[in-house]
């Protein structure tokens, strides 16, 4: 049971999305920490820092290590990170002279940034192809509806005539620009986390840049400099969210003050009233400008987490865990969602006269 929308027994029929919400699950998140504690282990046992036979101990382990859940919720109420619980269980799970040689060097921000990075590189991969679908859609009311005519309003007035294929091209450019920014983010690489305990590798003196660099390669993962207290690349992530969902709420918008006048655009399928049978309501179109209003105000919140004091702090790191989620699983519906209503136009604009 949950009081997110995104998750809520009936609340997420309308703004769910399962493919997203599937990479922030609990089970996702444990998931790829182990990943990072087995790609640490076999990262450190190639530079020769911890003994080969321990690496592949933790690597067996990992693969098939369920962790106790309860003392994981138990452990967070108490640390207040996850990653603490986690290691000391997985190091009862490997157990005799292996286990001190599980999480060595690193911290517990190191596997909970890495955990999120690696996740985030399956939503921009799903964010990239939803995109990419969208334009599709566009394509196709181009090639149907594009020398059609409305009638375009500035201030909310009627004004001029503008053609169909106006009204596509600004509903799609700002989604041609928001794919071109997470693909810069996906080329770019998302960056490893490894710094160890303030940041310096200390415990890796001589072989912390090596072992990093091997850490992100078993990852797929970019190799960077320690960014504990650096946020910049999580808001610019949070940024683009919130970019690709306020455009398609302007799609949304547009769409709802359509189908309120009446006649320029046919849908199928609209929502139905308790006390009205005879409405069709644009249910669709009003989601996306809430979810893109949701997340304009959560992006703020973003930014707040920047001030990121010294070497870690508990509560930017924090704030970030309540937001990101939320502005994620938001573009992911509004992707969805977008889809469904461009899908669902079956007459758009009049013939010229």
């Amino acid at each position: 049971m949950t009081i997110s929308a995104f998750e809520h027994p009936y609340l997420s029929g309308l703004l769910g999305d399962e493919e997203t919400g599937a990479l922030f699950a609990a089970q996702a998140d444990i998931r790829a920490m182990l990943s990072f504690e087995r790609a640490l282990a076999l990262a450190e046992a190639e530079e020769g820092v911890i003994p080969s036979a321990a690496a592949n101990r933790i690597a067996e382990v990992c693969h098939s290590f369920r962790p106790d859940i309860p003392g994981l919720r138990q452990g967070v109420a108490k640390d207040g990170i996850v990653a603490a619980e986690l290691v000391k269980q997985l190091r009862a799970a490997v157990g005799g002279e292996e286990a001190q040689f599980v999480h060595y060097g690193a911290t517990s921000q190191d596997v909970i940034d890495t955990s999120l990075m690696l996740r985030m590189k399956g939503v921009l991969a799903l964010f990239l192809a939803r995109l990419s679908e969208l334009q599709s859609e566009f394509d196709r009311l181009q090639q149907t509806f594009g020398p059609r005519v409305l009638m375009g309003h500035t201030r909310m007035q009627a004004a001029i005539s503008i053609t169909v294929a106006d009204r596509l091209s600004s509903w799609s450019a700002p989604l041609e620009r928001d794919q071109q920014r997470l693909k810069a983010l996906t080329d770019d690489g998302l960056p490893v986390q490894f710094g160890g305990a303030a940041g310096t590798l200390d415990k890796l003196p001589e072989k912390g840049a090596a072992v990093r660099a091997r850490l992100a390669a078993h990852l797929g993962l970019a190799d960077a400099v320690q960014w504990h207290s650096q946020r910049d690349r999580i808001v610019a992530i949070a940024d683009v969210l919130s970019m690709i969902s306020g455009s398609l709420g302007k799609i949304g918008q547009d769409v709802a003050l359509l189908a309120q006048m009446g006649g320029e655009i046919r849908l199928s399928g609209g929502g139905g009233s308790s006390a009205m049978a005879h409405k069709q309501n644009p249910v669709v179109a009003e989601a996306l400008v809430s979810l893109a209003r949701f997340n304009a105000v959560q992006v703020s919140g973003m930014h707040q987490s920047l001030v990121h004091e010294q070497e870690r702090s508990g509560a930017a790191w924090t704030l970030e865990w309540m937001l990101l989620p939320g502005i994620t699983m938001a573009t992911g519906a509004s992707l969805r969602l977008s889809h469904d209503l461009l899908s669902k136009i079956q007459s758009l604009g009049r013939d010229p006269e």
